[in-house]
């Protein structure tokens, strides 16, 4: 009897600090869900912009004020790099001085520029984690949810990254290749540019580099180009959060001759399907192995 009552004291002590370890843990966890949720309304609020011609193309601009209102995203379009503003001295500061042979297309060069407009933008907000979009986004499930999701391994990567979200290419990391609760693979390349993250170290580093290495390609080309040069590292999302309207035949490009049909619709709809199902059989070769 008198063990048992000795024991009491001992146990209540053990509970109690086991309640204060949990609370401690449970602070902790509160404060960190608390920090990342506060970045994450940070980003939709001051950090999304939005790639687009400055004329022509209004139907894409309501869409997008449309869109973006109704999933509580506020955005900045990006449109400096319209060719109304091209001059010489504009395209020789950004672009290897035979860029027109290149790229032909000033509407193709303006895009281009315009992604690199919204990296300064970025760097010279100190902007953490930026979202750049191309002006025909098409959200795949709920945006937000979808973001706030993969942040916290977002934060957890290397500064210096571009994190694409979309599914263009239709190019996805293999059954085998992915990893359930994980979000994020790391690419030798990326797949186009109409929807990524890029965090701040990133875009100084873009816009560093271009002081030394003009921009010689498309901007998609051109990312892989600095990728491959260990500018920034790459990552992929799967799932894919964003679809692009000028290639899943809902919409017309704005750089792009290719219209919004129903053949062209059916045509996306039947590759999707075979290279979601299917092509995922097999790894995915500009998946990077990582430990």
């Amino acid at each position: 009897m008198n063990c048992f009552i000795l024991q009491i004291p001992i146990f209540l002590c053990g509970f109690v600090v086991h309640a204060i370890h949990s609370s401690f843990n449970t602070q902790v966890l509160f404060k960190l869900h608390f920090t990342t949720f506060l970045m994450v309304e940070k980003i939709f609020n001051e950090g999304i912009f939005v790639v687009h011609a400055l004329k022509g193309y209004e139907y894409h601009e309501a869409r997008i004020k449309e869109l973006f209102k109704v999933n509580g995203l506020n955005f900045e379009f990006v449109t400096d790099g319209d060719p109304s503003n091209f001059t010489n001295e504009l395209i020789g500061k950004y672009f290897v001085p035979n860029i027109q042979n290149i790229i032909p297309s000033k509407g193709t060069i303006s895009c281009t520029l315009n992604h690199i407009y919204a990296y300064e933008k970025i760097a010279a907000r100190n902007i953490e984690y930026a979202i750049v979009f191309e002006n025909d986004p098409f959200f795949l499930g709920d945006f937000k949810k979808h973001i706030t999701k993969m942040f916290s391994e977002i934060e957890r990567l290397p500064k210096g990254f571009i994190i694409s979200l979309e599914n263009t290419t239709l190019k996805f990391p293999s059954f085998w290749q992915t990893k359930k609760g994980k979000y994020l693979y790391r690419a030798k390349r990326g797949r186009m540019a109409g929807a990524y993250i890029v965090d701040l170290e990133g875009a100084k580093r873009l816009v560093e580099d271009l002081k030394s290495n003009k921009c010689n390609a498309v901007i998609d080309w051109w990312h892989n180009n600095v990728i491959v040069r260990g500018v920034v590292k790459m990552y992929w999302s799967y799932p894919s959060i964003v679809e692009q309207g000028s290639h899943n035949g809902f919409m017309s490009s704005t750089i792009s001759s290719k219209s919004k049909s129903a053949l062209r619709r059916i045509s996306w709809l039947f590759q999707k399907y075979y290279k979601t199902i299917f092509k995922r059989l097999f790894n995915e070769k500009r998946i990077i192995k990582e430990a």
